[in-house]
């Protein structure tokens, strides 16, 4: 079974990267070309690890805000 990659975008255009984006699993063994669902589906798992960062750094702010 070919392994999937970490799912990381490159934000300009919204296809993968190319070359290796560092999360160890390759690419060598990609498609060269995705069906439209295989990319909206992607698009989704990238706006959900967005909306997950950009929650990490709501906590994190509030957490630097109580320190002082």
């Amino acid at each position: 079974m070919e392994e999937k990659c970490c799912g990381r975008m490159d934000g300009r255009s919204g296809e993968k990267s190319e070359g290796d984006c560092g999360c160890g699993k390759g690419h060598g063994g990609m498609r060269s070309f995705l069906t439209k669902e295989e990319k909206v589906d992607m698009l989704k798992e990238y706006k959900e690890n967005l909306e997950k960062e950009m929650q990490g750094v709501k906590e994190r702010i509030a957490e630097l805000e109580k320190k002082n």
